[in-house]
């Protein structure tokens, strides 16, 4: 992507679109709900006249669960939940393969964030794209991913199939994670892994380990050399000097070596 300019990134945009944080400022206050999902059909050329923009919109709204006739209403006329509906239909509008969904439900009620990731699910199913789904909830990223990566300071640490990161976790910041997400069981006695010290900031990352200033595994190698990602299973990778590759058990459930 990064090697792409002028056409050929334009056509490569219909394929690539995103779904924003903020459902408050991600849509133009000034624009009707028409105006605002029927513009990548205009920029792509998509409609060839104004009543097939309007059928293209109301067939959109009907998708995201939204009554077509509310499509010359503005933003501020939605609910919170109601305006990341109308950001989907925008998505999808140019049918892509790819979308970024940038925290999507962070802003919303709990019991709306459940109604906007069903929806996800079922468009992803009907329509077939892919989602790079970017979040802080871990309940929310085990329920929607597939495969799951973990970042620390703009690094990925940890990447796998979302039983082995969440079975079998292998760098120290993921158990950490993990161990720190609450469980809807009142008789859940995990033990809490507490990491001493301070983030430190992004524009100076520590050399070798990004994670070592705060690992409770650290070693000397560790302020030194930065690990690569590794292979530790069948399709999961650590950034970790200490991550030992393990065996699949049988009968787990858990990823076999399939390729």
């Amino acid at each position: 992507l990064t090697g792409l300019t002028g056409r050929r990134m334009r056509d490569m945009r219909r394929h690539l679109q995103m779904i924003f944080q903020d459902p408050y400022g991600s849509l133009s206050p000034r624009r009707t709900v028409a105006q605002i999902i029927a513009e990548p059909l205009d920029v792509f050329g998509l409609v060839r006249s104004s009543r097939e923009r309007r059928e293209r919109v109301a067939s959109l709204m009907d998708q995201v669960g939204l009554s077509p006739s509310f499509m010359d209403r503005h933003p501020r006329q939605f609910s919170g939940g109601q305006r990341q509906r109308i950001g989907i239909a925008r998505a999808i509008a140019v049918d892509p393969s790819f979308i970024v969904a940038d925290e999507p439900v962070s802003a919303l009620d709990v019991s709306v964030q459940a109604q906007i990731i069903n929806l996800m699910q079922d468009l992803q199913t009907q329509k077939g794209f892919s989602f790079l789904f970017i979040a802080h909830d871990l309940a929310v990223v085990r329920h929607i991913a597939d495969r799951v990566a973990v970042m620390y300071l703009g690094r990925i640490v940890e990447i796998g199939p979302k039983k082995l990161i969440y079975g079998m976790p292998q760098h120290p910041y993921t158990q950490a994670l993990l161990s720190a997400a609450p469980e809807p069981d009142p008789g859940h006695k995990g033990k809490r892994i507490i990491l001493e010290g301070d983030v430190p900031s992004p524009k100076r990352v520590p050399p070798g380990c990004s994670f070592h200033t705060r690992c409770p595994i650290r070693q000397d190698v560790c302020s030194v050399d930065r690990p690569p990602l590794r292979v530790v299973a069948p399709g999961q990778l650590a950034a970790c000097h200490f991550a030992k590759p393990f065996p699949i058990p049988p009968g787990s459930g858990l990823p076999s070596d399939r390729k």
